[in-house]
């Protein structure tokens, strides 16, 4: 009987929040994309908490941005 292989995870979206899906607004996947220069992404001053970061899918992580709204959204909660 032949071996089934599990399906292909889905493609991870840069520009998607990996804890919400809505766009995340990152200046240098802009940049990527368009090729126009963009000014310091808005992540740059952003606090992110350890639970945040934790929060995020395993496969997404260093792949895809948390978005401004869900970083706020981690500073409020214990």
């Amino acid at each position: 009987m032949p071996e089934i292989s599990p399906a292909p995870s889905p493609a991870i979206d840069p520009c998607l929040c990996p804890l919400c899906g809505q766009s995340n607004q990152c200046a240098n996947e802009v940049e990527r994309a368009t090729g126009v220069a963009q000014g310091p992404c808005w992540c740059t001053t952003a606090v992110f908490t350890p639970a945040l970061l934790e929060r995020i899918p395993a496969d997404s992580r260093r792949k895809a941005c948390v978005c401004a709204r869900c970083a706020a959204a981690g500073l409020e909660s214990p």
